[in-house]
């Protein structure tokens, strides 16, 4: 049983028994739970913890935990808060698009399905694919580096900065990079800085649910560009450029999510020519770079190794390989856009903390990193290969055009019938299977229902098997008369 399981299955059981004790009254002691319960004390001292911050328990050094004595509360009247909705809805005349706020897309990724429920849906690593002692190791050696607690420089610690250049190549160098918060908040501090509220932004279609909520957000307009398996279309993106007169592109060259495709060879040098004919940037989300799988081979440089010209805005990241809280990105770029760029994100988050710049540095330069890379390289590659056998013994109704060889989803075509993605959803909810449906991650209408099934954040190659063969009966039921023989 893995540890955060225990620390909420015992503050459930407490919860249950608080029957037992009188207001102030007593618990039993962190010793008495270990050897009642069989977990460790660090489980208790969780739980105590959980439940102490809910309100329900009181621990006092050198005594013991005690039920809380319920707070005397008086019930305050309600507002009246439908004055909001006149506020939040006048965006004023001069805004060409309403700067609405729409966060389904990202938390259908986020969020923790209940209980028994197998989690398809998830973006990140699986607890047991994280570096998570690595990680730990690298943090306690952090905090004991001198100055470790104090302000960092506002564009990050030159090493770290000097480390993310090179991973990027070309090039590139330490002062044309910035250390962020994330690849989310890059992403946003890119856009605000590239386009003013109403413009034109050029997608992927489809694209990244997350970064078509950023340009919303912003009062920007997402413009869609159609992706085949060799990435983003040249002569589309051309099309594009002269009928909408963007100044920005976002794309994911390398494992695009959700198609994984890669931008051909052939098509990288159009991209840039293409967009610097426009006068535009390219962003370019580096997201997954470092979840290349075992059989990927050489992987293609960045796209801003190969732009003298100030033309790509490069966003790379070390989350999606570590952990949803290791949040350490980087933002790269040349000529004066550098400095707005570094305006916006002084001026939203002053800095990334410095004890986790810090650990990153820590993490990156030990011998574990290097390990772990090559053990997820592993793990996904067989994870990938788990899932499309399952699916094309279970599910060949479901066409999946494209095996990528890097990230951690594939992305499945549903056959056309009434339901669609919604019913299947909602179908494979009920039958024990959380996934995400493939709406969100088109700026316009889609071609067709599509879904996306992640093998990264399940337990393992059994959980895959068990997941698919529930998803065999929510197709029965969504899709009767379809199945394949």
């Amino acid at each position: 049983m893995q540890e955060r399981s225990s620390v909420g299955e015992l503050a459930d059981q407490l919860r249950r028994e608080f029957d037992r004790y009188s207001p102030g009254g007593k618990l039993p002691s962190s010793r008495a739970l270990v050897e009642r319960f069989r977990v460790s004390p660090v489980t208790v001292s969780r739980a105590l913890a959980q439940l102490a911050a809910e309100g329900l328990v009181v621990t006092r050094p050198g005594a013991g935990a005690f039920r809380a004595r319920p707070a005397r509360t008086t019930a305050a009247p309600a507002g009246d808060t439908s004055w909001q909705e006149v506020a939040l809805s006048a965006d004023g005349a001069a805004d060409l698009v309403p700067r609405s706020v729409d966060a389904s897309g990202v938390t259908v990724s986020l969020a923790a399905p209940p209980p028994g429920v197998i989690e398809f849906n998830g973006g990140y690593l699986h607890p047991s694919l994280q570096p998570e002692r690595a990680m730990a190791a690298a943090l306690a050696r952090a905090g004991r580096r001198p100055g470790a607690w104090g302000r960092p420089p506002m564009e990050g610690l030159p090493e770290l900065r000097a480390w993310f250049a090179r991973t990027i190549g070309g090039s590139i160098t330490a002062a044309e990079v910035l250390v962020s918060a994330g690849g989310q908040t890059s992403l946003t501090t890119a856009l605000r800085a590239l386009a003013p509220p109403g413009a034109p932004v050029l997608v992927e279609s489809p694209t990244y649910p997350g970064m078509l909520a950023i340009a919303r957000a912003a009062g920007l307009r997402p413009v869609p560009v159609p992706v085949d398996p060799d990435g983003v279309r040249p002569e589309l993106l051309a099309d594009a450029f002269r009928a909408t007169g963007a100044r920005v592109f976002v794309c994911q060259p390398l494992f695009q999510n959700p198609t994984g495709a890669v931008l051909a060879p052939d098509r990288r040098g159009q991209v840039l020519r293409i967009a610097r004919e426009a006068g535009a940037f390219v962003v370019e989300d580096d997201f997954v770079r470092r979840l290349a799988h075992e059989d990927a081979g050489q992987l293609p440089r960045p796209l801003a190794a190969d732009d003298p010209d100030g033309v790509v805005v490069h966003v790379g990241s070390l989350t999606k390989a570590t952990s949803p809280s290791f949040r350490v990105s980087a933002l790269a770029a040349r000529g004066p856009v550098l400095e707005r760029l570094r305006a916006i994100q002084v001026v939203d988050t002053f800095f990334v903390p410095r004890p986790l710049q810090e650990a990153a540095l820590e993490l990156v330069g030990s011998p574990a990193w290097p390990r772990h890379l090559r053990s997820i390289a592993t793990e996904l590659r067989v994870r990938r290969d788990a899932m499309t056998a399952a699916l094309r013994l279970r599910l060949p109704e479901l066409a999946l055009p494209h095996i990528p060889s890097g990230g951690y989803h594939l992305w499945l075509r549903l056959p056309e019938g009434a339901g669609g993605e919604g019913a299947f959803t909602a179908a494979a909810l009920r039958a024990g299977v959380a996934l995400t449906p493939g709406r969100p991650y088109f700026s316009a209408e889609p071609p067709a229902a599509h879904v996306r099934l992640s093998f990264a954040a399940v337990a393992g190659t059994e959980e895959i098997a068990e997941g698919v063969r529930r998803l065999r009966a929510a197709c029965d039921e969504v899709f009767p008369g379809k199945r394949s023989t």
